[in-house]
């Protein structure tokens, strides 16, 4: 015993030797009222100072591990493992006690059920922003400006609403994109997927059915699919949903709700045009049917004139349209920061929803947000990054262009293209021939609400070095070339 003691270099060592002897205690290796080494013996024992033992001792008998008998040492507290008396069997079938709800997140969760990456492989299964070009001097500023003016009150209970310095800004925000604020509001949420879990939550199920594009957001799709809606996917074209696919959808029954990703849209990058969103707009308003509008990545344009959001192209008076905002594509994904702009009245009622199931949204990441978006650093950010990512947007598109013997490439910004080939190839047989040789991409299936897209895959580049995207996008293309080639 104490044998298999080891010392880290980055915690204080007092705190070790105690939650090793706690370990101890805990495991049993250590009996109730055993006598404990003395602290000059376990300073030798372990190779710390006699000082670190005794502070170590010191917390432990504070927190009630161990007491002090005058003149005879230290002995460990008996505990409830100790016990002879314990409850036999408990052994439960957890498998068959589960709902569908969590059979469905559990089927539908491709952290474990996705594309496997070699080590060392190159992967464009990602559409997360590259870390490497994380501002970190000017998040540290805002982290320390903030808890220099408010501290105490970040690290308290904050509000369900959110905070109210970074709903003001995010308003602002807002009407710089042309939305009218007028009787809207604005309830901050920990990211976009609970952002549309709680609108999905208090959605009155009449027909039980969600309008979309198809193919469209895996993660909506699974969220669907766990509230227990069907889906009725519309086609898309080069400039956004078919509205003649659309009037013929709502022709053949009503719907709850439809979302739409109209920019850069997820999977395909395609950008709906302004004629498609006024009209997709008056058709389903026609309907009486809310719009949920997924913001995505926005703020990814590349070229072209600049399209307002769905939710700035109601007329005014309009408050069907729920617009789901985030930066996690933009900015740091790891500060779980989102928001919904809503009608007032949808928002209050969201606001106790999102009370009783969090609380809220961690204050101190909002806080930080703010101050980091406050200090004017977004637009410096962005200009930088934008560049960076145009640079591999263009690159990785003449790749494609160049090597993959495709049908249609789409991506009109943002940080992904999206392949399809002519509808007899499978692109997870690609994936199985391009995984042997160290490239993953995502297949295309996984976006469609029909089973359809096996000839379809994306590419998201925005974490490839550029070495890699002309590398990766090569083997690819190398590989469909000889599965087009077999007879």
């Amino acid at each position: 015993m104490y044998s298999d003691f080891k010392l880290a270099s980055d915690r204080p060592a007092y705190i070790q030797v105690k939650d090793y002897m706690k370990r101890l205690m805990m495991t049993g290796a250590i009996q109730g009222d055993q006598k404990l080494p003395s602290t000059r013996e376990l300073s030798a024992l372990l190779h710390v100072s006699r000082n670190t033992v005794l502070s170590a001792y010191a917390d432990l008998e504070d927190e009630g591990y161990i007491y002090a008998v005058k003149g005879r040492g230290h002995f460990a507290v008996p505990s409830s493992r100790d016990s002879e008396a314990k409850p036999q069997g408990g052994q439960l079938d957890w498998g068959a006690r589960l709902n569908d709800y969590a059979r469905l997140a559990e089927a539908h969760d491709l952290m474990k059920h996705g594309i496997r990456a070699p080590k060392g492989a190159i992967v464009f299964t990602s559409i997360a922003p590259d870390e490497k070009l994380f501002d970190l001097p000017n998040v540290r500023r805002a982290f320390l400006d903030r808890m220099a003016m408010e501290g105490e009150v970040l690290l308290n209970y904050g509000y369900a609403k959110g905070y109210k310095p970074l709903i003001e800004y995010l308003a602002a925000y807002m009407e710089n994109k042309g939305v009218d604020m007028e009787g809207k509001d604005l309830l901050i949420t920990s990211g976009f997927t609970e952002g549309l879990n709680l609108v999905l939550s208090v959605l009155n199920k009449e027909s039980g059915r969600i309008l979309c594009e198809n193919p469209t957001h895996h993660t909506a799709i699974k969220n669907f699919k766990m509230h227990g809606y069907d889906i009725a996917g519309v086609d898309m074209e080069p400039d956004g949903i078919s509205l003649e696919k659309l009037e013929l959808a709502l022709s053949q029954g009503s719907y709850d709700a439809a979302y739409l990703v109209p920019s850069y849209h997820n999977p395909t990058g395609i950008v709906m045009s302004q004629q498609k969103r006024l009209e997709a707009l008056r058709l389903l308003g026609k309907a009486q049917i809310p719009v949920i509008e997924d913001g995505f990545n926005e703020e990814l344009r590349y070229s072209g004139a600049h399209i307002a959001p769905l939710a700035a192209c109601v007329g005014e008076g309009n408050n069907s349209l729920i617009y789901l905002g985030s930066f996690s594509k933009i900015l740091f994904p790891g500060i779980r920061v989102g928001w919904v702009l809503a009608d007032r009245t949808l928002i209050d009622v969201l606001e106790s929803v999102k009370r009783a199931r969090s609380i809220h949204t961690s204050t101190l990441d909002q806080s930080l947000l703010y101050q980091y978006l406050y200090n004017g650093n977004f637009e410096k950010y962005l200009k930088r990054v934008k560049a960076v990512y145009k640079r591999k947007y263009e690159l990785a598109t003449q790749c494609c262009e160049a090597s993959i013997p495709m049908k249609r490439l789409s991506g009109d910004g943002g940080l992904h293209l999206f392949v399809e080939f002519d509808p007899g190839f499978r692109t997870r047989e690609l994936l199985e021939v391009c995984s042997a040789q160290g490239v993953v991409f995502t297949p295309g299936d996984i976006f469609f609400t029909d089973g359809g897209g096996h000839h379809t895959l994306r590419l998201g580049f925005s974490r490839v070095s550029e070495d890699d995207i002309v590398k990766g996008i090569r083997i690819i293309g190398e590989a469909a070339k000889g599965m087009l080639q077999q007879p």
